[in-house]
């Protein structure tokens, strides 16, 4: 049977922040926006992105260009700037060559999380992708879980592993799904009353070896 294990996207796969500032950078430029969309935009876009935030835009300032095309083009951008680190990619190598199934839950639009993934290589090394934006539920919805499992060829039933950078949605997600977690500890503080994530590392190159150690 083969193993399953999901990762989170954005803070665990790839970086986000230095791609949105670049992106955005790049959007203001090529559509001549004056400062107060850029900071509006660094401001609405800091966690996620939809293309109901570009709708919202637009109203707000006035703008000319329709929503659908400022959406697609800060999705162009994103794709464009968003990188996986090298010994990321090949640890995903890793695991596929180790019979591992490996998926990817993540809140977000699916069109851009999936440039994302096309656009760092990473879609070459994953088996199903659930983001939210495919049923318009957020993790920790166990749902999401499931369509993951179900995109991977898999029954969340047989478990498997989360890994990522939430605590609440993506080790507390992990847990009601039944899944053993990794959390990637970085700047955000662990909240009172979560069940406490297996393990918990630095990077998530050190996740995917206790992975590997788990094959061996």
């Amino acid at each position: 049977m083969p193993r399953l294990v999901f990762f989170d996207l954005d803070g665990t796969l790839a970086g986000r922040q230095t791609a949105l500032s670049d992106a955005l950078t790049s959007l203001c430029r090529s559509r001549s926006l004056p400062p107060a969309v850029d900071q509006w935009l660094r401001t609405e876009l800091a966690d996620r992105a939809n293309a109901s935030d570009f709708a919202r835009l637009r109203d707000a300032f006035g703008l000319e260009a329709s929503a659908a095309d400022l959406w697609r083009e800060y999705v162009d951008l994103m794709a464009a700037a968003v990188t996986c680190r090298p010994e990321v990619l090949e640890g995903l190598a890793r695991l596929r060559a180790a019979a591992w199934r490996i998926g990817v839950i993540t809140n977000g639009a699916g069109d851009i999380q999936r440039a994302k993934l096309a656009g760092t290589g990473l879609a070459s090394l994953v088996d199903g992708v659930a983001a939210s934006g495919d049923l318009e539920i957020r993790k920790p919805d166990r749902r999401l879980f499931e369509l993951g499992a179900n995109r991977c060829g898999v029954s969340l039933a047989d478990g498997g592993w989360m890994i990522g950078d939430n605590p609440a949605g993506d080790i507390g997600g992990g847990h009601q799904a039944g899944l053993r977690t990794i959390w990637l500890r970085g700047r955000r503080p662990w909240p009172d009353g979560l069940p406490a994530a297996h393990h918990v590392v630095d990077d998530v190159t050190e996740a995917i070896t206790i992975l590997l150690n788990e094959t061996e």
